[in-house]
């Protein structure tokens, strides 16, 4: 039997830390060259989980998902449901087997769902794609032993999970209610990005003639019941403000009595910021540990 005792420490584990933040360091650049998730991805365990890929929630052509099972599932597991970014121009589900094997490593059911991509869907269009997968979800919780479902966003992701969360009207177009989830995240999220200058999003919104409910932000000063929310930015994020979107969200939704986390992460890009779920770059931030713990503490029965 081996004894374990914490008066005779591992006398390498300070140097085997500074290798893992020095591996981080060094390979936080590839998250932002031209191919960098597939890089990510070939370094994902294999061991913590079982995937079923591109199972269909609806009929369109990229109404797919892919589910993640932890390997050793827990009764009443809860679920999540990740969204892409991609200004909702761009991304596959496949780029994101790093975020599906991340969290079903920390015993958590993780969908990665595709949703249709700007300019051949535009607002709302790709909020619909992604209530639909909502409702499919919940109506197969079971399925997985599972008793809740928490929505998780990054980026141009992020800002659809938070409509979804906060506008009833995209979850009411399947006959489901924001009350139906149990929290939601959002990573680097635009919640407020009006004007809009980046030309693949003007094209997304109908610019100059999109509508100013079609803002989280909008929708945050006036919730009354909101699900709980756990927002994370990069501090140093330069393409997301986050003082103007995830700052001003959370003090909205404070206001009106939702529950919300807030945390700007040092170290971190945009990019990095969910690439520090990936375990070669988990010594970045604890990006990983927040967004799991919140996840399994909200992990509540559904009404």
């Amino acid at each position: 039997m081996a004894v374990h005792s914490s008066a005779c420490p591992d006398p390498l584990k300070p140097r085997r830390r500074g290798l893992r933040l020095a591996l981080a360091a060094a390979m936080a650049p590839l998250l932002q060259a031209c191919s960098p998730l597939r890089v990510i991805n070939a370094l994902t365990p294999s061991d913590t989980h079982t995937v079923q890929r591109g199972v269909p929630y609806g009929d369109g052509e990229r109404q797919q998902l892919d589910i993640y099972r932890p390997t050793q599932p827990a009764p009443h597991a809860p679920v999540a449901l990740f969204f892409y970014g991609g200004s909702w121009s761009s991304g596959s589900r496949a780029d994101y087997t790093f975020v599906g094997e991340a969290l079903a490593s920390q015993g958590i059911v993780t969908l990665v769902a595709d949703y249709g991509l700007s300019p051949a869907v535009r607002y709302p269009g790709f909020l619909q794609d992604c209530a639909l997968a909502v409702d499919w979800a919940l109506a197969r919780l079971p399925d997985w032993g599972g008793r809740s479902l928490c929505l998780v966003g990054h980026s141009a992701g992020a800002y659809n999970a938070a409509m979804l969360a906060l506008d009833p009207r995209w979850l009411a177009g399947v006959g489901r209610h924001p009350s139906a989830l149990n929290a939601w995240v959002g990573l680097a999220g635009p919640y407020d990005f009006l004007p809009i200058g980046i030309p693949e999003v003007q094209t997304a919104f109908h610019w100059p003639d999109t509508p100013p409910d079609s803002q989280p932000l909008f929708h945050a000063h006036r919730v009354h019941q909101a699900p709980p929310a756990l927002l994370l930015a990069a501090r140093q994020d330069v393409l997301v403000n986050p003082q103007r979107n995830s700052v001003a969200l959370a003090q909205a939704l404070k206001a009106q009595g939702v529950a919300v986390e807030l945390a700007l992460l040092e170290r971190l890009s945009h990019a990095t910021l969910v690439g520090a779920l990936a375990k070669p770059l988990r010594g970045l931030a604890p990006v990983l540990p927040r967004v799991a713990g919140f996840i399994q503490a909200r992990a509540q029965p559904l009404a």
